[in-house]
């Protein structure tokens, strides 16, 4: 139930808008429906400004537009490629982008940009419309995605950046950013941001120069250089990026850090790694050894799924490891998961 500054949403109210959503047809999740138009009404209540509601409703219809053109695509991993709308054709950073989101694709991979020219056209070139999906951006000076992306109606437009930027990160299982401006360095730092926190899940990120470039090499002086001596991070929290100028490496890091971590759940204070093949009980030892520090207790051990797994028919088919993570070093876990890709035990390249 919805609250408001006069309250709570009236009950009367609650139960039309589930006779509602039953005449609607909807039979799926119709408690998270109830809330997302229980909300609605509360806002209404508050006497909530006229410019704050344009604003949650066109976020709203956003996010259901680009959640329609993500949802055909849910078992395919997909790579996020930011960089410049600026970057001209000639550059070899467009080269580069474009070369890396073909040999991603190549491997089954689809690629998600920003859907504007640049960076984001370069990729969408090397992946192919086929293989290409996009949010763009309504702006003054961008007024409708690249040709690529059109071509293939692979594309959501957007008003917002925050509801923009929640979908090309939120779908994506890898990120390659080449060198950009504001909006890139923008959403490179937020990417940093969400893994050094915990707020997402592990994904590879790789910052990816044009050879013999120093734009990447310039940052990570300053992160050792600046933020660490600052104290404002941790010396390991930029450990999480590859910096290269190589296309193959830039590949290899965002498909090899799945070569063996399928996916996590926490499920109360333990945490769940489900892998592609089981460890031997000397991995198992190994790693408990190496990362014993990350646990608030306990050990490292193999696993049948745990009952909360199991009622949800939650990846039943895998093996696991489960752990009790320290929840202060949440944002080493990448440690962890690269070193389960180097198990002998591994699924091969």
């Amino acid at each position: 139930m919805a609250e408001s500054s006069k309250g709570p949403v009236p009950g009367a109210v609650t139960d039309d808008l589930r006779t509602l959503i039953a005449a609607a047809g909807i039979t799926q999740n119709q408690d998270l429906v109830a809330r997302i138009l229980a909300t609605g009404v509360g806002l209404g209540l508050d006497g909530t400004d006229r410019l704050d509601l344009k604003i949650t409703s066109a976020a709203l219809s956003e996010m259901r537009a680009a959640f329609r053109l993500f949802a055909p695509y849910a078992g395919v991993p997909k790579v996020t490629i930011f960089g410049s709308a600026r970057t001209r054709p000639d550059d070899e950073l467009y080269r580069a982008a474009a070369d890396v989101a073909r040999e991603l694709a190549d491997r089954g991979w689809l690629v998600v940009t920003g859907a504007g020219p640049g960076i984001m056209q370069a990729a969408a070139e090397g992946a192919g419309p086929e293989r290409s999906l996009g949010g763009s951006i309504r702006l003054p000076f961008e007024e409708k995605p690249n040709a690529v992306i059109a071509e293939a109606e692979r594309v959501v437009a957007m008003k917002y950046f925050f509801t923009r930027k929640l979908m090309l990160v939120k779908e994506s299982r890898g990120f390659v950013c080449v060198p950009g401006g504001f909006g890139t360095l923008d959403e490179m730092f937020e990417l940093l941001t969400l893994q050094q926190t915990g707020k997402a899940e592990p994904t590879p990120i790789v910052l990816l120069d044009a050879p013999g470039g120093t734009f990447w090499t310039g940052l990570h002086r300053f992160v050792d250089e600046q933020l660490i001596p600052a104290g404002v991070i941790s010396p390991g929290d930029f450990d999480r990026v590859l910096v290269t100028d190589s296309v193959a490496e830039a590949a290899r890091a965002i498909t090899g850090f799945w070569r063996n971590y399928d996916s996590l759940r926490w499920v109360g204070d333990r945490l769940v790694l489900r892998l592609r093949a089981a460890p031997t009980d000397g991995e198992v030892a190994a790693l408990d050894d190496e990362f014993g520090a990350l646990l608030s207790s306990g050990r490292i051990e193999r696993s049948e799924p745990l009952r909360a797994e199991v009622a949800d028919a939650d990846r039943l088919d895998l093996p696991r490891l489960v752990l009790r993570l320290n929840h202060y070093r949440v944002g080493e876990l990448h440690r962890l998961i690269r070193a389960l890709g180097a198990l002998g035990s591994a699924p091969p390249p």
